[in-house]
Parts: structure tokens; C-alpha cells; sequence
């Protein structure tokens, strides 16, 4: 079944890498313009995938990945037009030089070519990912979950009436519309036609693809996402950005997961912490020594696997650390290398803290919930990559181009 669709999708790629940037533009303005004309199907669409989510026992931070409603809907399209605002990089040239033999060189921004994407609950991913291939020149072949698959068609629907309507063929993002996990393992033998996996969900659908995919695979987007507050943090500033980071969205993989404290200030400090959250409905998971410091209904003991998980909810790890060594230690052993930061007024710690943590965003004195492709002033993201091969963070336009090397001659042989 894939077979003919990699077929059609790698020769429409092909002619997408010939349209210009003003061409790929309007096309992403008919796309954001049929996301506000069809709304009322997109958002009926998704009421009937989120019943059957909750029908179904999904949790809660799964259903709230899912749901959409008018303002969502409303940033989904904003973010198009925003990608089709921003520079377009490919055929940027750089890295020019000539030889002393008057052989000119240069690299020159060029698509990946085609993109094989597979996500679960998120609907946003459908039209970020299918804005962000149009204007860097790729094609995409998206895969989204069962539980969105309603709202997925719907979407697609009003790409597809984007796309008549413009230059950009129709052909250049494709959708999966079944459920079939078989199609998955397909999907991740189509070497011959796509160039990149990047799955988005949990830590299955990453290892999965991981194991057998015939294709290179981009990971990331698992957060465990961790803030160390110094002993010279300004901590009234420090309790806003800790309940931002907590409970702004906690059901996205920027959302914090475990706080690490100084213990020179953990005995003042982490009961106004628990003070502050706790009327936000967060509960808190403590090690021994900060749950000897917190007498609270919501402070529960820290098990053994705490700070390993991704809480995706209104759930906080707490320790006490005895410094900056200790907090970098924590999180080479727990974090997932996504967002983690310190918050200090020692320049000295956040310099130190961005050199040795090894995360794809580091953070000082602000909220994890920035790593994000629009926060981060990309437009929108196909993924957050926490490898360190080819792009780290979120992946936006430049992140899916490659380049090749162009050599201008006149008559050059090799001696």
C-alpha cells in the first residue's frame, strides 16, 4: 500500500524543491484560511474523537493533548502564518571560499527530501508538521494515533482544499488514514522513498521505531525536565517560574518535573513552594530530606522510580541537594537531556550549570515551558530532538534541511 504512496510523495517532493518561497507562502496563508473556513468540522470532528478518548480510559494528560477548541484551532492557524513570515533557508548559500586555482566553493541549503512522521493524540502535528515541510521544499507522509484520527481527517480535508487552491501539489503530504499499526512497520521499511522518521509520543513508540526502523530515526520529545534553585536564587522570582513550568500546561513534555534545592535555603524555601502549588492541585513526590522539611496533605514519600517519570500532570519531585554538584549529578542520572535550568544570581553557577548539562535546552532564571518552536520565534515544530546528531531542540525549517556542496569551475581538471 506504501509502496505507491512513497512513490508519488518523493516525485511531488521533487517539484516542491523547484517552487519559490513566494509560491510555498501563499499556499501556507490558503492553508490557515481553510483552518478558520472549515471550523466548525475540525472542532466537531474532535469532540467525537475526544468522547470515544474518554470512552476508551485514556488519562487525562492524553485527552488534554487531544482536545482542540476555538482558540487552539485559532493558534494552529496562526502558527501557519507565521512559518509562511519567516525566511525561507532553502538555497541559502554559505561557507563560500575559492581556491588559489580560481575554483569557486560553496554549501547551499537544500530539503531533506521526505519525511516520514508518526505521532499520537496531538492534532496540532498535523498542520505544524505539514507547514513546516512546505516551506522547507520537503514532502511528509504523517501517521497520527487511532485517537485522532476523526480530527486528523478533517484536517486534512482543509489542506487538501489549501493545496488545489495554490502551486504545491497535493501529493506532497500524505496521511495514513487508518489505524493499522501494521502500516507503522511499513511505514519504517519505506527506505527507498522517505529520508527521515521522527516519531512523536511516548517512550514505546520511540523505542519501537528505534528498533525497526530500515530509515534514520529522530527522537525526542520525552521530557523529564528539571530546575535547580540555588542558594542565591531570588526565590520570589523562582516560586513564579517554578508554577509557570508546573502548571501552565502540565501535560506537555516541557512541563517540570522535579525540583532540586540548595540546602541552605530548602528549610525557608520549600514550604512556600507547597504553599504556593498546592492550591493549584499539585501534589509533590519528596525524598527524605525534603519531606522532613514539609508537613502538608498534598507531600507524599518519593518511590523509587519518582524521578525517573515524566509526569505529564500536576505532580512535582522534590529533593534537597548540597549544591551545583550534587544538581548536575541529579540530572545526569534522571534527566532526558530536554529542558532542564538553574535558577541563581551567581554568574559563576550559570555558567558553570549551561557547560556541563548536556541538555537540548538549558535554561537560567526562566520557565522550561519556552522550548517551543513559536516561543523560540521558529513559527511552529515538526519535534523537540534530544539526540545529538543533525539538530538538538525543537526541529523547525532549518532543522529539515541538509546541504550539498556546490563547485563553479571554468575548465578546471585536476592536475
Amino acid at each position: 500500500m506504501l509502496t505507491e504512496l512513497g512513490k508519488r510523495i518523493r516525485l511531488a517532493a521533487r517539484g516542491l524543491a523547484r517552487l519559490s518561497t513566494t509560491q510555498k507562502n501563499t499556499a501556507l496563508q490558503h492553508l490557515a484560511d481553510a483552518l478558520v473556513a472549515d471550523q466548525k468540522a475540525i472542532l466537531a470532528a474532535n469532540v467525537s474523537d475526544v468522547e470515544s478518548a474518554k470512552a476508551a480510559g485514556l488519562a487525562p494528560a492524553m485527552i488534554d493533548r487531544l482536545m482542540l477548541n476555538e482558540t487552539r484551532l485559532a493558534d494552529i492557524a496562526h502558527n501557519v502564518r507565521l512559518v509562511a513570515d519567516l525566511p525561507d533557508p532553502v538555497g541559502e548559500i554559505f561557507e563560500e571560499s575559492t581556491q588559489p586555482n580560481g575554483l569557486h566553493i560553496r554549501k547551499q541549503r537544500v530539503p531533506l527530501g521526505v519525511l516520514g512522521v508518526i505521532y499520537e493524540a496531538r492534532p496540532n502535528v498535523t498542520i505544524d508538521v505539514a507547514s513546516i515541510a512546505i516551506k522547507s521544499g520537503n514532502g511528509a507522509i504523517l501517521r497520527g494515533g487511532s485517537e485522532t484520527l476523526n480530527t486528523n481527517r478533517a484536517m486534512i480535508a482543509a489542506l487538501q482544499k489549501a493545496l488545489a487552491s495554490s502551486d504545491v501539489s497535493a501529493d506532497v503530504i500524505q496521511f495514513i488514514d487508518s489505524p493499522d499499526r501494521a502500516l507503522v512497520l511499513e511505514l519504517l521499511h519505506l527506505r527507498d522513498y522517505v529520508d527521515m522518521i521522527i516519531p512523536r509520543g511516548g517512550a514505546g513508540l520511540h523505542e519501537f521505531c528505534r528498533e525497526n526502523s530500515h530509515i534514520p530515526v529522530i527522537t525526542g520529545g520525552i521530557g523529564i525536565c528539571h530546575l535547580f534553585v540555588d542558594d542565591t536564587a531570588d526565590q520570589d522570582a523562582a516560586l513564579r517560574i517554578i508554577h509557570n513550568a508546573k502548571t501552565q500546561r502540565p501535560s506537555v513534555c516541557n512541563a517540570l518535573d522535579t525540583i532540586l534545592v540548595h540546602q541552605e535555603v530548602a528549610k525557608g524555601f520549600l514550604p512556600r513552594v507547597v504553599e504556593h502549588l498546592a492550591p493549584a492541585g499539585v501534589t509533590f513526590r519528596a525524598e527524605p530530606k525534603a519531606a522532613a522539611l514539609l508537613q502538608h496533605e498534598t507531600v507524599f514519600p518519593a518511590g523509587e522510580k519518582d524521578f525517573d517519570t515524566e509526569w505529564l500532570s500536576l505532580v512535582l519531585g522534590i529533593k534537597v541537594v548540597s549544591g551545583l554538584d550534587e544538581a548536575i549529578d541529579h540530572i545526569a542520572a534522571h534527566s532526558t537531556a530536554h529542558s532542564d535550568g538553574i535558577l541563581t544570581r551567581t554568574d559563576a553557577h550559570a555558567q558553570r550549570f549551561i557547560a556541563e548539562v548536556d541538555s537540548a535546552a538549558v535554561y537560567v532564571n526562566a520557565s522550561t515551558r519556552f522550548t517551543d518552536g513559536t516561543e523560540l520565534g521558529l513559527g511552529a515544530e515538526v519535534a523537540v530532538s534530544t539526540q545529538r546528531l543533525h539538530a538538538r531542540g525543537p526541529m523547525a525549517l532549518r532543522e529539515l534541511t541538509t546541504y550539498k556542496w556546490v563547485i563553479v569551475g571554468n575548465g578546471h581538471v585536476r592536475a
